[in-house]
């Protein structure tokens, strides 16, 4: 019998139709809480704004962040008060004898101070609920973010072992449950022990979720409509981002900005559960029967038939997998040996680990440091996460038209000037600053969709996944070290900003060793991925007009 493609199946149950279009729809929801998941501790961690508390001049029921007479008390680092020192008072009396002047104060003696007072008295975060305060606690603050991106990168593994064996829905579900349960236990965290252990676990167990719903979401649209469907997950994902921001305008306290974020998972399974299960992964364990069912209700719902022919197909257990397998005894060790057979595509692999790391550390660092933008700094996380959504429109209309390799050149390196340009434009102009910020964010947020497509494209198929993973791993040690940018900005402020357009720049330059992989075969063997054209982009495109 003549082997039959499931997306030849498609074309029989319809591409897009009533079906895909409820699966999608169900996978919104897991998409935007993965979002909450990636970034939460940007709000619940993130540092505030305090200065010593004066006695002497202030009590506790009547304090404001700044006052007239904070000159004389507190020392001022551009333009803001000095979070943990004070000038010691000449003599030691109440404030009903002390004037609060600058003679009151002795500005040779700086002594450090235990109490604050902070400048929106509304928000609580750890800092202070744990007393994080003072550069000495700085690290703590960091840790938090590095520890989450730590758990993320050992998610992808557990993710996918659990996933491949189990089943998709299931892993869905029980990602989605076990991060919604985790996340409204950290918000009852009594210590920060306690919490970064929660903060660890949540994304341990529940993050890979986005890769599963991606799947769930986009596998049973047909060719045509699967780069729309990729390009609609990442608006999602954004828009889960931004919404963020939103609920932080109105919940101040982290405790319930976490309840706020988390208990909709929960409530989420009580429907999520009709979701059906990957099709693919059905048959790939000859789980045939289960597979032709859900074809037939996407048929039905869809209001197509499917023909005899398939029906008997899939009936006598004779459908193979697509993707090509590897032997059973090969393990990634061997794959990888096999790769550093070939010099060319041992170079490409290494370009390709770097790329990744520099995409994922200046992403994750640029959002990060958002929120230490002038301004409101919901509304700044709001529009850093926005941007990444004509990013990924535009990259469908830029890709059909243009090099993958210029696009991909361009995109790092226009990122990595206006990081740097950035760096040039006075404090005080915070509206340029910001605006060069998000088109910043927009760089790479395009540079990063490129990059994961180009990995696809330049290796073997029988290694492909392998290398994939392994450039995403590599990528997450960006993500681990970009919540200490802050450390680095202690040592000097422009250090995070001229790093990420420095390794920008850098990066980019490596991009010009890729071959060009638009409109061109993909590499079936080692082989033919080291022999891929560096100039292929016309000379392909000419021979398929």
């Amino acid at each position: 019998m003549t082997q039959l493609a499931l997306d030849d199946v498609l074309i029989e149950i319809g591409t897009f139709g009533r079906f895909q279009l409820r699966q999608f729809l169900l996978m919104i929801l897991p998409l935007v809480f993965n979002a909450f998941s990636n970034l939460s501790y940007v709000f619940t961690a993130a540092d505030l704004k305090y200065r010593c508390y004066i006695p002497e001049c202030e009590s506790r029921n009547d304090t404001a962040y700044l006052t007239e007479w904070l000159h004389a008390a507190v020392p001022f680092v551009r333009n803001q008060p000095a979070g943990c020192e004070r000038y010691e008072p000449f003599v030691n009396i109440t404030g009903d004898y002390l004037q609060c002047q600058a003679s009151d104060f002795n500005e040779s003696a700086i002594t450090r101070c235990f109490d604050f007072v902070y400048e929106d008295k509304a928000a609580t975060t750890i800092v202070n609920e744990f007393n994080l305060t003072c550069d000495e606690n700085t690290w703590k603050i960091t840790l938090v973010g590095t520890l989450h991106s730590v758990a993320q990168a050992l998610a992808l593994l557990l993710g996918g072992l659990f996933s491949d064996r189990y089943g998709r829905k299931r892993a869905l579900l029980l990602c989605l449950g076990l991060g919604s349960t985790l996340g409204i236990i950290r918000s009852f965290s009594v210590s920060y022990e306690m919490f970064l252990v929660f903060e660890f676990l949540e994304p341990l167990l529940g993050s890979t979720m986005y890769t599963t719903a991606f799947i769930l979401g986009q596998e049973l649209v047909g060719p045509k409509h699967r780069v729309f469907a990729k390009s609609l997950c990442l608006v999602v994902f954004a828009l889960g981002e931004a919404a963020m921001g939103v609920i932080a305008m109105f919940i101040h306290n982290w405790r319930y900005y976490l309840l706020a974020l988390f208990v909709p998972g929960l409530v989420s399974l009580s429907f999520l559960w009709i979701t059906a299960e990957s099709v693919r992964w059905l048959l790939s364990k000859g789980r045939n029967k289960e597979a032709i069912d859900i074809l037939l209700k996407a048929a039905t719902t869809n209001r197509k038939t499917l023909s005899e022919n398939t029906l008997k197909y899939f009936a006598t257990n004779d459908y193979q997998c697509e993707s090509p397998q590897l032997p059973a005894n090969s393990s990634f060790f061997e794959q990888l040996a096999e790769v550093f057979k070939f010099k060319r595509l041992t170079i490409r692999l290494a370009i390709c680990s770097f790329c990744w790391f520099t995409n994922v550390m200046v992403y994750y660092g640029l959002t990060l440091n958002s929120v230490t933008l002038a301004g409101d700094k919901n509304v700044n996380f709001i529009l850093i996460t926005l941007v990444e959504i004509p990013s990924a429109v535009s990259m469908n209309f830029i890709l059909n038209r243009f090099p993958r390799r210029m696009a991909q050149f361009v995109s790092l390196a226009l990122c990595g000037v206006l990081c740097l340009v950035t760096l040039a434009i006075p404090e005080d102009e915070s509206w340029i600053h910001t605006a060069m910020f998000l088109f910043s964010k927009m760089a790479i947020s395009f540079s990063f969709g490129v990059l994961y497509i180009y990995t696809a494209e330049i290796f073997p198929t029988n290694l492909r996944q392998s290398l994939l993973s392994m450039c995403s791993m590599i990528g997450r040690i960006g993500s681990i070290v970009a919540p200490q940018m802050p450390l680095l900005a202690r040592v000097w402020k422009p250090l995070p900003m001229t790093l990420f357009g420095s390794i920008a720049l850098l990066s980019a330059f490596t991009i010009l060793e890729f071959p060009e992989t638009g409109n061109v075969r993909l590499p079936n063997t080692a082989s033919e991925a080291e022999n891929l054209k560096q100039n292929s982009f016309d000379s392909d495109r000419s021979e398929n007009e």
